[in-house]
């Protein structure tokens, strides 16, 4: 698949939390792109001290099936080049970026159970993944696992919820590593979470996506259950 440059306008920014964003961008030239569910594009943004731009990947959240349209999620890095230059774009400002690229994309392997391990806006790809594996009608299961700090980062879960009451075949945990006393769901850190609840490798495919010390960790897991595919895309 070609990389190319596209020229967008934000058509949408919605904030989902203190510190993540969700921006929409409207293609205009050209007016569609072709991509595979879980890859990124990249910008070429300004650093302070440096004399020539640097480039900053961002995951796709929307799904390929949406060719004009695309939805990023970022959470805002303090001094981080990238993330101040998304939030200070403001709705029908312009922009320019290249993709789509990236080796991180959903695999048709109707035979596998599905499992999606995130932390925090690692989640952008998978959500992707997972409005087009609904749309791909295969009936296999998918669980997804998040990794989140406090109550208040958490966001998507209303839309998670939905998906579990359509979805039959899909269901989701969402853990807190730091929550407060009155938080009903699950705790600790997701690495936890996949070694209490994955028993077996049998006919599983895995992704993960997030921070290097939660997809190490987590690689090592589910290598000592036993062999299966792995597929990882390192935030930071």
């Amino acid at each position: 698949m070609a990389v190319d440059t596209y020229h967008a306008h934000v058509s949408r920014i919605r904030d989902l939390t203190h510190d993540v964003r969700e921006l929409d961008l409207t293609l205009e030239h050209p007016r569609t792109m072709a991509f595979k569910a879980g890859q990124f594009i990249s910008f070429e943004v300004p650093k302070e001290g440096m004399p020539v731009p640097v480039t900053r990947p961002y995951s796709i959240a929307s799904p390929p099936s949406i060719s004009d349209r695309i939805t990023l999620l970022f959470n805002l890095v303090e001094g981080g080049p990238g993330s101040t230059y998304l939030y200070r774009l403001k709705e029908r400002d312009a922009v320019i970026f290249k993709g789509p690229a990236g080796s991180f994309f959903l695999r048709e392997d109707p035979a596998k159970h599905l499992l999606f391990v995130a932390t925090g806006t690692g989640i952008a790809p998978f959500r992707s993944m997972l409005l087009t594996q609904f749309e791909r009608k295969t009936g296999q299961p998918v669980t997804l696992f998040w990794g989140l700090r406090y109550e208040r980062d958490l966001y998507y879960q209303d839309e998670l919820a939905d998906w579990t009451a359509r979805y039959p075949a899909f269901s989701f945990v969402t853990t807190l590593s730091q929550p407060g006393s009155e938080w009903p769901g699950a705790k600790g850190r997701v690495t936890a979470l996949v070694e209490e609840r994955v028993t077996s490798v049998r006919d599983l495919a895995v992704y993960l996506c997030g921070n290097g010390a939660m997809i190490k960790d987590v690689t090592a897991l589910i290598q000592r259950k036993g062999l299966c595919p792995i597929y990882r895309e390192k935030y930071y």
